[in-house]
């Protein structure tokens, strides 16, 4: 499984979707390991960019960001990704989310 967290800073997940500058792309399998630091161009003076995110996480199964609009929903369930709401340090939203992945799972 392919997650990517939207972060201003490459520690915590702190941003909406459409403010997503940066994404921080990881493996999961028997364990979880970081991909790649992916740029978004993002304009901080216009709104409804979350399609830009998503475009840049298109490889991804999950994207995890702070908020995200109606629209970005739409698209990513068209795409085929799963975005999550959570907050805080990258770590600590990660293992929370595939702790609940695994315990849905069995």
């Amino acid at each position: 499984m392919r997650l990517a967290v939207v972060s201003s800073d490459g520690e915590n997940v702190d941003l909406h979707l459409g403010k997503g500058k940066n994404v921080f792309v990881y493996d999961y399998e028997d364990g979880l390991n970081f991909v790649e630091k992916r740029a978004v161009d993002i304009d901080e003076n216009s709104k409804h960019q979350g399609s830009k995110v998503l475009k840049a996480c298109e490889d991804c199964d999950v994207l995890i960001a702070v908020e995200y609009g109606f629209k970005s929903k739409i698209k990513a369930e068209d795409m085929g990704i799963k975005i999550v709401t959570d907050e805080g340090p990258i770590d600590d939203v990660l293992n929370r989310y595939i702790d609940h992945y695994n315990f849905m799972k069995n």
